[in-house]
């Protein structure tokens, strides 16, 4: 708790408009709080004044939220007086304001795979070693050790002990050298006929080559390492992220604290309102960058869990060149695993249950991991929820277990489970009543119901001046004005938040048409809302359209 004392301030959150709603005791009423730098604080002549004026009232409602706060109050007085620290310049009751470091809380990932020392720290059989090598040299043909190493993402001399194991089998052989760089340099092939018998069987369990997969256990520990729980968001950091968005004070103080219970979250509002580019501002929050494998190996299966689509790779100087690191300089991670951004995935009415589940590969005979294996580590976003090919109770069915326990079940084609970690921030975003999508059991797992509201009339000029500066388009207040008066006040039309936006786009495209600049003339603005808005006038045009 903290309580400011001095008066002045008291006089400056009268003077200060725009307060949040929890800064009263109800919206409007009884203002008592104030922020100051994204703190907030309770001013005590002002917890005083309203608890008096309440009591005149008969307000029983505000008597006890206020009466609650006097007792805090006086009980930190008390204590001040106690250790003789309640001196004249005291402005401060109760906790000292948060650093700058603990306002802004780092979230770097210190997370980093460990690199393997011996063949043996790779979690691989030597067998299944032999495997991958006699697949990687038939996809590829003749090629040198150090490609073969390169290939497999090992560095060479942990995987050199493995080719010459295999060469003493009579499974591969040197038949050339290529460059100067000793063992490396050397060029294998399959020796017949041992080793095309062996290449035969592995090619029966599997074709994949590339990276050598991660044993499963090791994958768990990645993604515990790097869990979203232990990230923080803080008043301060989450205007950072959504300096790009106009969203009220309110709403931050429901995101932000979502984003910190690391569960799940229901958005739900009228359409156009930025549901989707909230969720993907969330990973902003959400830290640098995350290490997923390549590939996972589980009960002998093979799961590809990189997704170029989905994961976006980050660059740094141990990745640009990965011959170069794993034959000279060696590396700062493992190599089976690639560094990516928190993953965003976000699907909508596309999304079926068997994306939900392994999906076999039968020519291959490797798996592909579904979107949410894919998503640990940062956010999966079902988007449009509701108007899924799949029935809403379907699909929320399919995360009771996942949200409860934090883990969830994938079942191979041999009806193997596999128990994968749930480490992801759930969202699910719908412009349908939540209460038509889902029963009450089912919304008591979702921890924070999130209504992304209209924007105001301030805010949605707000939003103009940000999308023209967007589209270097020079802003016009009164071409706003113009658009306001006439196309929104007479309908009692609401404010979107993607409103701007699209009508800017339109009168760029009519310009473009009329070969002219782009400006806030009352022909153009015209123009853009008679295509862009519906009438309101019922019309019958002879069809009839089926919903069901």
């Amino acid at each position: 708790m903290r309580f400011i004392i001095a008066n002045e301030f008291y006089q400056q959150m009268i003077s200060t408009p725009g307060h949040t709603p929890d800064c009263y005791v109800r919206p409007g009423e009884y203002l008592h709080h104030m922020y100051i730098d994204g703190v907030k604080y309770a001013v005590a002549p002002a917890v005083l004044d309203c608890l008096a004026a309440a009591e005149e009232k008969g307000d029983q409602e505000a008597v006890a939220h206020l009466k609650l706060h006097k007792l805090h109050y006086e009980a930190l007085l008390a204590d001040a007086e106690r250790t003789g620290t309640l001196t004249e310049d005291v402005t401060l009751l109760g906790d000292a304001p948060p650093t700058d470091e603990e306002a802004l809380p780092a979230t770097d990932n210190a997370y980093a795979p460990r690199v393997p020392a011996k063949w043996e720290d790779l979690g691989l059989e030597l067998p299944y070693l032999f495997e991958m090598a006699l697949r990687t040299i038939y996809t590829r043909g003749h090629v040198t050790g150090g490609e073969l190493a390169t290939a497999m993402a090992v560095p060479f001399a942990i995987i050199n002990p493995v080719f010459q194991a295999m060469r003493k089998q009579s499974l591969i052989d040197i038949v050339a050298q290529r460059g100067n760089s000793g063992d490396a340099s050397f060029v294998y092939a399959i020796k017949p006929p041992k080793g095309e018998d062996a290449l035969r069987d592995a090619l029966d369990k599997t074709t994949y080559t590339g990276p050598a997969p991660v044993p499963f256990a090791d994958y768990v520990e990645s993604v515990m390492a790097q869990t979203i729980k232990r990230l923080v968001v803080t008043r301060r950091s989450i205007r950072r992220a959504f300096e790009d968005l106009i969203i009220t004070d309110e709403a931050f103080n429901e995101i932000g604290p979502a984003i910190n219970s690391a569960q799940s979250i229901f958005f739900f509002g009228y359409p156009g309102n930025g549901k989707t580019s909230v969720a993907e501002r969330i990973t902003r929050l959400m830290g640098d960058a995350i290490y997923i494998p390549h590939a996972v190996e589980a009960n002998g299966q093979v799961i590809k869990l990189f997704d170029p689509i989905q994961h976006t790779p980050v660059q740094d100087a141990d990745q640009q060149d990965v011959t170069e690191t794993i034959l000279k300089r060696g590396t700062l991670f493992d190599q089976r695993f690639i560094r990516v951004k928190r993953p965003t995935i976000v699907v909508g009415g596309e999304l079926t249950m068997p994306m939900l589940d392994l999906k076999y590969n039968e020519v291959g005979k490797y798996y592909e991991a579904p979107l949410q294996m894919k998503a640990n580590g940062g956010i999966f976003m079902i988007d449009d929820f509701g108007r899924q090919q799949v029935r809403a109770m379907d699909l929320l069915n399919r995360w009771i277990v996942p949200l409860e326990k934090k883990y969830d079940y994938l079942n191979t084609v041999n009806g193997t489970k596999i128990e994968v970690p749930f480490d992801q921030l759930l969202i699910f975003s719908t412009n349908l009543d939540p209460h038509q999508l889902a029963d009450e059991a089912f919304l008591r797992r979702i921890k924070f119901k999130i209504e992304i509201r209209d924007p105001d009339e301030a805010q949605y000029r707000r939003i103009w001046e940000l999308v023209c500066k967007g589209r270097r388009v020079e802003f016009d207040p009164r071409g706003v004005d113009y658009l306001v008066q006439k196309w929104y006040k007479p309908t009692s039309r609401p404010f979107r938040m993607c409103q701007p936006r699209d009508i800017l786009d339109q009168m760029m495209s009519i310009a473009k048409y009329n070969m002219e600049r782009v400006n806030f003339s009352p022909d153009l603005i015209d123009a853009a809302c008679a295509t862009y808005f519906v009438s309101d006038h019922k019309k019958d045009f002879g069809a009839k359209v089926r919903m069901d």
